[in-house]
């Protein structure tokens, strides 16, 4: 299955991988400008947005490929937020012929969960085991969006959630989602940047530290007034940062 995308611009390409509490709409802000000067591409993994859950067995990972595959686009430059970085770095490590340049804003990645992150993670399971869509709803949108965020990013963070939870819910266990490919971060070759937020959970801004000290190359840039979604908190400032970045020659 092709994963729902939507690609606007043209020149070099760049995905666009959104976070596990959104989809590719949390890109809005992003899309129109870095379509100056790039072939933006966005899509929406497994259920979330408008791609379905199916009962197939399936990997992220996989799906980015295949979906890379069908659009002819190599190399591209991928943008990954959250447990999108987290595909990205398994695409960018599986195939590092294929990505060019690396961005990943509060990526997440397999090291034991802090204390805050477990807190997180136990309240967030009591609320869906209740029942109650809503207030895990507003558990998300309160924990990943940093004070910089306006009104309007809350309630798109809000929307994407809630449809996230119902879609998945919905699918009860009839879902086969595999780990795909292991993560190797001295095979990456792309030209990496590791951007983490100030106000974000510190587990983290330990996984940035991580993939800085691993990823050859990489550069570390920490926000202090970021939470964990920088690009609907400061959009333009985090727009000129990526496309700032992309402008730089492949590794």
């Amino acid at each position: 299955m092709i994963l729902n995308h939507d690609t606007t611009g043209s020149g070099p390409a760049v995905l666009l991988l959104h976070a596990g509490v959104a989809d590719s709409r949390m890109w809005e802000p992003q899309r129109a400008l870095l379509a100056q000067g790039h072939r933006v591409i966005t899509c929406d993994m497994r259920g979330y947005g408008d791609t379905p859950l199916t009962s197939e067995q399936f990997d992220n990972a996989g799906d980015v490929k295949e979906l890379l595959d069908s659009l002819r686009e190599r190399p591209v430059a991928i943008v990954g937020a959250s447990s999108g970085g987290n595909v990205a770095l398994q695409v960018a490590s599986a195939w590092p012929g294929l990505v060019s340049h690396l961005v990943l804003l509060n990526s997440a990645f397999a090291l034991p969960g802090t204390r805050s992150l477990q807190r997180f993670a136990r309240r967030e399971d009591a609320l869906l085991e209740a029942g109650d869509i809503a207030g895990a709803t507003e558990l998300n949108v309160a924990t990943w969006l940093g004070p910089d965020a306006d009104d309007d990013a809350r309630e798109l963070l809000r929307t994407m959630q809630r449809h996230a939870f119902q879609v998945q819910l919905g699918a009860g266990e009839d879902i086969h989602q595999l780990a795909g490919p292991p993560i190797d971060l001295g095979a990456i070759t792309a030209r990496t940047l590791i951007v983490s937020g100030g106000q974000d959970l510190d587990h983290f801004r330990a996984v940035a530290n991580h993939l800085a000290g691993r990823i050859p190359g990489a550069k570390h840039t920490q926000l202090g007034w970021a939470g964990h979604l920088p690009n609907l908190e400061r959009p333009d400032e985090v727009t000129a940062l990526i496309a700032d970045f992309l402008a730089e020659p492949s590794a």
